[in-house]
Formats: C-alpha cells, structure tokens, sequence
C-alpha cells in the first residue's frame, strides 16, 4: 500500500513537471506592454469596407452573445476570422491581449479579428479594455454560451474561421508568443 501511494506520488510530481515544462517557455517570458488606445485607432491601409468598419469599432463591448456573433460572422463572409474568447479575470487572457492587438494592427486590412468576453462582469472588461485597448470590437457572452458551442475547458480561447466563413480550428489556452499566433493566423486563418 506504501509502495503504491508512493509511486502514485512519483507519477504525479513526473506529470506536474512535465505540464509545467510544457509551458514554461510563456512562463519565463515579461508580458509584452500593451498598444495604447492611439495606436490600435490608425486607419488600416488598403482596408477592404467590412475590415474598416469593424476596426471602426474599436474597443467596443457590445451585447448579444451567441446570436451578435452569428450576425457579425455572416457580414464578415469573404473574409477570414480570428475570434479571441478573454475575460477579464483570466491571467493568460490578460497576458496575450498586447499579441493580438499588434497582429490586428499588422494584420486587420486582411483578416478580420472579434472578441467574445466571456463569463464577464461588463465594468471589469471594461477597465481591461482601457488598459489594453483592442483595435477591434468584442461581443458580451456573460453565461459562456459561446463557450460551450466551442468546447472549450478553459480561456483563453481563439477561433480560426476560413473566408467562406468555416470555423477550421479552435485553439485552446494562451498564446505563448505572439510568432506563435501569427503563425496560427497564416496557417488557420490565411492558410
């Protein structure tokens, strides 16, 4: 019985190391400093009309969960789309807001990028999105209804839709870098 316990205690240290290995590398990495609200408001260059209004919107929260995004999406067909699920309460949301604001500035005259705020009270989103400012609108999802038709088991969460408007990947957790997200939109979202 000792001998057991003691190598189900030895499994388990070997599994903890393991999963914290995995994310060491976002671990020993500073949070990048946000984009201020000026610089995620430049026009974007060459902006097809549908990415020029949605940038228009920047740092909006607006309401209408599940049904606001479905509208947003089929206006956004022709286009692919990033979909970055966050709250404010989640440290790792925090952590990679500043990779997708850079990418949605670099990238947001060809790719389309939303928020879901989920699970969310709407003040705390809003004193985040004051700090990080997104340089593109979120859609309230305070019952985490989004988070279900995702699956998802955690935030952050991000969602890869093709042009024709076809989810081809949800990723789970945060981003550890931000090549490592660009590199998920080229594939995903661009690919």
């Amino acid at each position: 019985m000792i001998f057991r316990l003691g190598a189900l205690a030895v499994t388990a240290a070997v599994v903890v190391g393991f999963v914290q290995t995995r994310n060491s590398d976002r671990a020993t990495q500073a949070a990048p400093a946000p984009l201020s609200l000026a610089q995620v408001s430049r026009p974007l260059a060459g902006a097809p009309p549908a990415l020029a209004q949605l940038h228009g919107r920047v740092n909006a929260l607006d309401a209408g969960g599940a049904k606001a995004l479905d509208a947003q999406l089929r206006a956004l067909r022709g286009h692919p789309v990033v979909v970055n699920v966050w709250a404010s309460w989640c440290d790792p949301c925090r952590y990679e807001l500043p990779f997708f604001q850079r990418q949605a500035v670099r990238r947001g005259a060809r790719v389309a990028f939303l928020g879901v705020n989920s699970g969310d009270n709407r003040d705390n989103a809003r004193r985040l999105s004051a700090r990080v400012p997104m340089p593109y609108p979120s859609i309230e999802d305070p019952r985490q209804a989004l988070a279900g038709r995702y699956g998802l088991a955690g935030l952050p969460a991000t969602a890869f839709y093709d042009a024709r408007g076809k989810l081809v990947l949800v990723h789970q957790g945060p981003f550890a870098s931000e090549a490592k997200l660009a590199e998920e939109i080229s594939r995903y979202a661009l690919g």
